[in-house]
């Protein structure tokens, strides 16, 4: 028995220190500065490849409301099918605007999958504003 509480004390010391040893991997601003131009075209790339096959994935959630007779459920789709979007945000221009926002120290901690989201919120405000000034 002694050997058995001694083996399952030792097994949880090695889990426990492999935890804390095991670097953890945030994807912020200091992630992004580190990357170089082609990394960072890649990122975008694949963010945008996911967010499409999100986008694509709602079909199954229209059919399910339809079923379940949800209520609001085309407006609460549709918002959140245009948020998922990055068609109007091209991926130069990401990268770019993603130099731009992580250039300044304050927002080094914003996680990258916000910031894009926001990016891609802010692309038709900033266009149709751009618009209205010409």
């Amino acid at each position: 028995m002694r050997k058995f509480i001694a083996g399952v004390v030792v097994g949880f010391m090695l889990s426990c220190a492999g935890a804390f040893a095991a670097t953890s991997f945030e994807h912020n601003g200091s992630y992004w500065n580190q990357l170089n131009p082609s990394a960072k075209a890649g990122y975008v790339n694949g963010y945008s490849d996911a967010m499409q096959v999100s986008v694509g994935k709602l079909d199954i959630l229209t059919t399910a409301a339809r079923l379940f007779h949800w209520r609001g459920a085309d407006k609460i789709i549709h918002q959140l099918s245009r948020e998922l979007a990055m068609s109007e945000l091209k991926p130069g221009e990401a990268v770019n605007r993603l130099n731009a926002l992580y250039s300044n120290r304050k927002y080094a901690e914003l996680d990258l999958g916000t910031a894009l989201q926001l990016l891609a919120i802010r692309t038709p405000s900033v266009a149709s504003h751009s618009a209205k000034t010409k």
